[in-house]
């Protein structure tokens, strides 16, 4: 297993990229009060998104924590919002309540295209709905999307390797590296949120952790020392050399680019910096590394 996913990833280096096909949700708004609610309802400025451009938002609850983690892209009068699959249902209750509101209108794309996990720093010249952040580039497609990716110099990558690929940049999956118990800041995602918009859901707490204080953990990448492993360690809890908790592992792989296992962790505050070395329970050596995780 460990073998095929080196060769892969060689694979995947030579080409123009890779791409995986993913169930995503994908969600369109509009109406003349579409940015009001919406700005009300995320982390995000929705007001200065330009024409053709995505950033990356997080729907909080009133207390900061994480909801749903998304991508918004502007279309004209429109915001077409792109989310996880399992958060579908989710988001579009969430959103559905302001259509009685006022001038807000929703509609759930999901299933009218295909949409495709893309990994690489190449433009793509074909006719698809991109959405690129820091969490992520992707695109929804038609109907000949494998043809198209192909023809563009891209191979069709396994989950596998896909999971590789958004440890090494850093990208945290909900469900995975955080959950309705995270708070958003947390996540380490520096453009997720803005600090100079009007009030939203949450936005208090959020707030004030950046004004007057600091997350107590935050999500970070790690680097064990052994060149050695593949997969799961099978313990999960992180500590400092002196025994002291120091955080908790959320993903893990092994990564052909390092030659060892890699990871994001949810770490504790005074640990979090680059260089921090740290130890499982099982004396696993390992050290912080900012993300996305670039080898020395």
């Amino acid at each position: 297993m460990k073998n095929e996913l080196i060769q892969e990833y060689a694979r995947f280096t030579e080409a123009k990229g890779g791409f995986r096909e993913m169930e995503r949700a994908l969600l369109a708004v509009w109406g003349s009060e579409a940015i009001q609610f919406l700005n009300g309802l995320v982390t995000g400025d929705v007001a200065k998104i330009e024409e053709g451009h995505c950033i990356p938002i997080a729907f909080p609850n009133a207390q900061g924590r994480l909801l749903v983690l998304a991508r918004i892209q502007r279309q004209g009068d429109r915001f077409l919002i792109d989310t996880d699959g399992s958060a579908r249902e989710k988001l579009f209750t969430n959103l559905h309540r302001f259509t009685f509101a006022g001038d807000f209108n929703l509609e759930d794309l999901t299933g009218s295209m295909k949409f495709f996990e893309l990994f690489s720093s190449e433009n793509l010249n074909i006719d698809g709905v991109f959405f690129e952040t820091s969490i992520g580039t992707g695109v929804f497609l038609g109907e000949s999307s494998i043809g198209v990716l192909e023809t563009a110099g891209m191979v069709s990558i396994s989950d596998e390797l896909a999971n590789v690929l958004r440890i090494e940049k850093g990208i945290p999956v909900f469900g995975v590296d955080a959950d309705e118990s995270t708070v958003v800041p947390e996540l380490g995602v520096s453009d997720l949120i803005s600090y100079n918009k009007g009030c939203y859901i949450g936005q208090e707490i959020i707030a004030r952790i950046y004004f007057r204080g600091h997350v107590a953990k935050q999500l970070k990448g790690i680097v064990f020392d052994e060149e050695s492993g593949n997969g799961d360690l099978g313990d999960k809890e992180l500590f400092s050399e002196d025994g002291k908790p120091a955080g908790r592992i959320t993903s893990i792989c092994f990564s052909p680019r390092f030659a060892r296992r890699i990871g994001l962790a949810m770490i504790r505050y005074e640990f979090r910096e680059a260089g921090s070395k740290l130890v499982t329970e099982n004396d696993r050596r390992c050290q912080v590394i900012d993300v996305p995780m670039a080898k020395s």
